[in-house]
Formats: structure tokens, sequence, C-alpha cells
């Protein structure tokens, strides 16, 4: 059968429909029609404007921190260098600030910290000066979260060393 069969066999049913039941068909396709352009053109659209702003503030807001990670990248690289001892010397400073809760072990270019119950906020500071003031990265870290603190080592390269 070839299109245009098709199309007169439709049509011969459709005028042996009565008015009423035409009207009905109508009403459906036009029904089954309005509910595409909604699941297809309009939901979709809408849903898009419902989820732009909260959107567009959290990628601005992220925009913002990688601007301020940028910054301080760029401060520190523009930091004057300093030695192992210096750096050795500023990692003591902030691990007695630690208190009993930590070790600070050194050897040669590599420093690793032992900590025991460290509050978050004292472990960010900590983490904070040893990247500033004691130009230490961070290469090995294996730390846990107990109900009092983290617990775990940090192994650091300090500056100048081989890694």
């Amino acid at each position: 059968m070839n299109l245009n069969e098709a199309r007169a066999q439709a049509a011969a049913r459709w005028s042996a429909l009565g008015a009423r039941e035409r009207q009905m068909l109508l009403a459906a396709g036009a029904l089954v029609a309005m509910a595409l352009l909604w699941w297809v053109g309009l939901q979709p659209a809408l849903r898009t404007l419902r989820e732009a702003p909260p959107r567009i503030a959290q990628l601005d807001e992220e925009l913002r921190v990688m601007r301020g990670l940028a910054a301080e990248s760029q401060q520190l690289k523009s930091a004057p260098t300093i030695n192992q001892g210096q750096s050795a010397r500023a990692l003591q400073a902030a691990t007695e600030r630690l208190g009993e809760r930590s070790r600070l072990n050194l050897q040669g270019d590599r420093a690793t910290l032992t900590l025991q119950g460290v509050p978050p906020e004292a472990m960010l500071s900590w983490l904070n000066e040893a990247r500033s003031a004691g130009r230490a990265r961070v290469v090995q870290a294996q730390v846990t979260r107990s109900g009092d603190g983290y617990n775990g080592t940090v192994v650091l390269s300090l500056p100048g060393g081989g890694s």
C-alpha cells in the first residue's frame, strides 16, 4: 500500500464517522498535541529558568574561590625562596601550636607529622602555615577523622628537596 492509498483509506474512514466521533477524535488529538508541546517544548525550558539562578550563584562562588586560590598561588610563587632549615623551623613552630596531640619528624627533605585527635580548625591552620610560611608541599596523607579530631600522618616535602 502506498501513501496515496493510505490517505484515501483514512479520508474514507473519517467521512464515515459521525460528527460527534470526529469532535472526540479532534479533541483527543489536540490533547496529545498539547501534552507533547508541554513535555518537549515548555517543561524543559521552564525547568532551566527555575534552576539557572541557583546554578549561576554556585558557579560564581566556585569562580570566586578559584580566583582566590589563583591569587594565593601567585603570591606564593612571588614570595622569596627559603631553605630547608627555615622551612623546618616554620613547621616546628606551627607544630608546637598544635600541642601534645602532634609530633613532627624531620628527615632530610621530608617532614612527617603524626596527629592524634587534632581539631579540624587547628589542622587547617597548620596546613595553611606549612604551605605559606614553610613552603612545604603535602606528598602523602593518611588521615582519618574520629570523634575528637584527626588522626594519622601527613608527609611533606620541604623546599629544595628532590620531589
